[in-house]
């Protein structure tokens, strides 16, 4: 089959088992890559189709396709979007659902019944699993929400450390890794920690044009939680308002429901069958509205949410942007306003702001030196007399500083010759500050784009590693520059300064003296925005990298 046959099958295959019409050409891309047995990672933003990229080439490949995503709610929507078209079968293995829906699951997988196995990183770190799996000879392994395998991303999850061996185990098929927000260094993460091969990178401009972005400064605090109701009784439904904590969610939906808003409210706190009752309800249309903690959202694939709110500022605008992106979705206009209170950052801080048990680290340093072969998590958390939680905590750390070590099937853990325990529990504690310093910046960088006063979408953009030249002429700050007394039209040249022969370009790699290697991100009339390996996002003045030549090439 030469290359436009196969453009025609991928065609025909989507319009006949799923419905779609169109395929974009970056999703066509993708597929076709994949059907020549290549690694594949796709950037592409919130609701443009990722999930096509792996659907249609597995009805053509044969054989099931492993897609690891990290949410149950999530495996569930895929599960049930798949069932609603005329394509093959989907079934979910989770810790949620009974063994007999378990035992279910896998004999439709065994006998062909179904072609699209969801699960969950943590199931792949069981022997049992990964047997069934390798026997079944998986045609695709697709990691979804690639961004979790990388330190640098804002959901790091240290389970996804272990799928680069577990695709390795299953016999190798080609690796497709999807996410909606990975920048420059995230990518290289996702690619190295996946082990991939050769990967063909797919990525198109994050951008969401219809969302108009706007933000809404308080210093007031009663004040501002008036604003946040009044505006979202007032706001065209069906809309999503996210609170920094439960009784915040709580409180807003009690509100809401008293202006005649059909709203729920929906956080962790909740029992597992009344969140899928408000899950699924807004999924149908009823409620209206739903309040909630940052545990509702990366389930929600509803085409027509009109708006996204913010009752407090969210601690990363990598969070931002991925729960900004649930709304619009079906290409007309929708709204993201965020509710902005200077001290509310001091919140986030205090919840970045975890201790790190010094102590435990040596004390599992030590354990691991005098037993000197290796051990099991659980075995380990044992005899250290710490939780496993914990005990999985602080070897994820020693292993990201070279610690510690894991092998074999059973995924035991050892400690690496060469380092005292004190010597692997400092370099670890180095590990946990530089993640720390990270946060702390990426915090910065949302007071950033809550308090600039020009062009919002450049600045979102550009935090990605992704340049708008021009300003987007649908933020409040471009509303504002279009307003009579504005003169310029909101126009910011990015332009290198007077003397400098070239500006710098999104992506590219630099070095500081002090702070080490680099990537810019964003560039600006004066300044530009550098992520640093050790010490996070730092803005840089133009004029002062100029004069004092404080940036080299790498």
């Amino acid at each position: 089959m030469d290359v436009h046959d196969r453009i025609d099958e991928l065609g025909r295959v989507a319009r006949e088992r799923f419905g779609w019409t169109d395929l974009a050409a970056e999703q066509t891309e993708a597929m076709e890559a994949l059907l020549d047995g290549r690694d594949v990672l796709v950037v592409m933003p919130t609701g443009s189709g990722k999930s096509a990229i792996y659907q249609v080439p597995t009805v053509m490949l044969g054989g099931p396709a492993v897609v690891v995503s990290p949410l149950i709610a999530l495996q569930r929507d895929q599960v049930a979007g798949l069932r609603e078209s005329a394509a093959p079968d989907a079934v979910a293995v989770n810790s949620a659902q009974s063994r007999s829906a378990t035992d279910r699951g896998w004999r439709a997988i065994r006998d062909g019944d179904a072609e699209y196995l969801f699960l969950s990183p943590e199931q792949l770190a069981k022997d049992h699993v990964v047997e069934q799996l390798r026997e079944l000879g998986p045609s695709l392994f697709v990691v979804d929400e690639a961004h979790c395998v990388s330190a640098w991303g804002h959901d790091f999850r240290p389970d996804y450390l272990n799928l680069g061996e577990a695709a390795e185990r299953l016999g190798r098929p080609p690796v497709l890794a999807l996410t909606a927000t990975a920048a420059a260094p995230v990518r290289d993460d996702i690619v190295e920690h996946l082990r991939m091969r050769d990967a063909h990178v797919v990525t198109t401009g994050i951008d969401r044009p219809t969302i108009h972005l706007a933000v809404r400064t308080f210093t007031d605090d009663p004040a501002k939680r008036e604003a946040v109701s009044r505006w979202t009784a007032g706001a065209r439904a069906p809309g999503i308002l996210y609170t920094a904590t439960r009784k915040d969610a709580e409180t807003y939906a009690g509100r809401l429901r008293q202006d005649g808003v059909d709203a729920e409210a929906y956080h962790a706190g909740l029992k597992a069958a009344e969140r899928r009752r408000i899950h699924d309800g807004f999924m149908s249309g009823a409620p209206a509205v739903v309040v909630a903690t940052s545990a509702f959202g990366m389930g929600i694939d509803k085409a027509d949410v009109r708006f996204v709110a913010h009752a407090s500022v969210p601690e990363s605008l990598d969070s931002y942007y991925q729960e900004i992106g649930r709304a619009g979705r079906d290409g007309e206009p929708a709204r993201a306003v965020l509710f902005y209170r200077p001290e509310d950052l001091g919140l986030q801080k205090f919840l970045t702001a975890r201790a790190l048990d010094a102590d435990a680290l040596r004390r599992i340093m030590t354990t691991l030196l005098e037993q000197g072969v290796p051990q099991s998590r659980s075995r380990t958390a044992q005899l250290c007399g710490l939780s496993r939680r914990k005990t999985s905590d602080l070897l994820n750390l020693l292993q990201e500083a070279g610690a510690v070590t894991v092998e074999g099937r059973r995924r035991a853990v050892r400690a690496l010759p060469g380092r005292t325990a004190d010597e692997a529990a400092e370099a670890a504690v180095q590990v946990f500050e530089r993640r720390r310093r990270i946060d702390r910046s990426r915090i910065e960088m949302m007071r950033g784009y809550a308090e600039t006063p020009s062009c919002r979408r450049q600045y979102l953009l550009g935090y990605f590693g992704e340049q708008l030249d021009a300003p987007c002429g649908r933020c409040d700050g471009c509303d504002r520059e279009d307003e009579p007394s504005g003169t310029g039209g909101g126009h910011r040249d990015v332009s290198p300064p007077p003397g400098r022969a070239k500006r710098y370009e999104p992506n590219e790699r630099v070095r500081h003296a002090e702070w080490g290697a680099g990537t810019v991100m964003r560039t600006e009339e004066d300044r530009l925005v550098v992520l640093f390996e050790q010490v996070g996002y730092k803005t840089l003045s133009l004029t002062a990298v100029q004069e004092g030549a404080l940036l080299t090439g790498t």
